[in-house]
């Protein structure tokens, strides 16, 4: 039996997902910008995708510009404010995803300034000590939604208030959280929001960036006129029709089943003597994530022992688990040094069955006991 349980890295696409995006590759495909009969079909699609995403956070469509994906609306959204203020001060936390990390990073090397906020134990931003933060010369905050290490979701609500208050933009990475959480643009004060599709059983390649009306963008690269000029290049069309598509087909009866999945394997594991629980619980954890610590137990090991068993996860950030070094998610929210290195994630979709999320737990609980045996030896 196999058990991909590492969606938050990726997931497979949805069959009627893809059903949706093929006649775009082979018989309508013209270009959107094109004005013939083959343009205007691409072009009506492309319209009825941006539709169906703004509905999706209760934006305008015209507010929607397409991207190539998370990381691509991360940085576009983040350089865009910085370039067009041209200076300032930007505020960000220490559990961003390394998409606005190292962005951030970038522009604190090119003259701006930047401060990486604390997190508590379970990963919250404190409002009060965002608020301290904040100064007069302050341009942008960026605080991810559904963190995509240890599942916390922030209260963008409340943050976005306060943003809008002091009149400074406020964005957010919403590439795990995106059709999983219910998100409205207008109540929560957001200003930019990314989106990615290849999250959400639609196809890679493809995101989406919301830009609220009167927030000024400077362009990442130039080009033609494409996205209201703000991201030149000749759009997806099968992607973004692969991304609407995918959108529509996550909703209640999903979120409900990933959650009830959630929760029995978060039970499970956490069976699994000197095991410990990483992130919030409850309804402020994604529905679909889950990040437990096994002390006396190097999570590579755990990741390569379950892997010849069929099970597919991950270590710390799925986009960095190449990488050697321990999570800095983990380390910013306190995790013990032992724990952070003995620390796996398991990712849900809407397609993850009961039968396959038994499998792990049996497996886990059997490759833990192994391994301790080994390293006490």
């Amino acid at each position: 039996m196999e058990a991909y349980l590492d969606n938050g890295a990726t997931t497979k696409v949805d069959p009627r997902v893809l059903k949706a995006m093929i006649p775009y590759f082979s018989k309508a495909y013209g270009n959107a910008s094109s004005l013939h009969r083959a343009g205007r079909d691409a072009g009506k699609a492309m319209e009825a995708a941006r539709g169906t995403i703004a509905k999706k956070i209760n934006a305008d469509a015209s507010e929607i510009i397409f991207t190539s994906g998370g990381t691509e609306s991360d940085n576009l959204a983040i350089r865009g404010v910085a370039y067009a203020k041209k200076r300032g001060h930007i505020i960000t936390t220490k559990i961003e995803h390394p998409a606005v990390l190292n962005t951030c990073k970038a522009l604190a090397s090119e003259g701006f300034e930047v401060t990486f906020l604390d997190v508590d134990s379970e990963g919250f931003v404190g409002i009060s000590e965002l608020e301290k933060a904040i100064r007069n010369d302050t341009i942008l905050v960026s605080v991810i939604h559904g963190n995509n290490e240890i599942g916390t979701i922030q209260d963008i609500a409340k943050i976005g208030e306060l943003c809008r208050q002091r009149g400074i933009a406020f964005h957010t990475d919403a590439v795990q959280s995106f059709a999983k959480v219910a998100i409205d643009v207008r109540k929560m004060n957001i200003d930019l929001l990314s989106i990615s599709g290849h999250k959400l059983n639609g196809p890679k390649g493809v995101g989406a960036l919301y830009v609220r009306k009167g927030v000024m963008l400077k362009p990442a690269y130039t080009g033609g006129p494409h996205e209201t000029g703000i991201r030149p290049g000749t759009e997806n069309i099968p992607g973004i029709v692969g991304l609407a598509k995918a959108a529509e087909l996550i909703g209640p009866k999903e979120i409900r089943q990933m959650t009830l999945l959630r929760d029995r394997l978060i039970k499970g594991l956490l069976s699994i003597p000197e095991s410990y629980l990483n992130g919030a619980k409850g309804n402020e954890r994604l529905c679909n994530n889950v990040n437990v610590s096994f002390r006396s137990v190097e999570g590579e090991a755990l990741l390569m022992y379950l892997d010849t068993k069929g099970i597919a996860v991950s270590t710390g950030s799925a986009c960095s688990s190449r990488e050697e070094g321990p999570s800095h998610v983990l380390q910013a929210i306190g995790v013990d040094p032992e724990c952070v290195m003995g620390s796996i994630r398991l990712t849900l979709s809407k397609f993850t069955t009961q039968k396959e999320i038994d499998y792990a737990i049996k497996a886990a609980k059997e490759t833990v006991t192994h391994l301790r045996k080994i390293s006490a030896a």
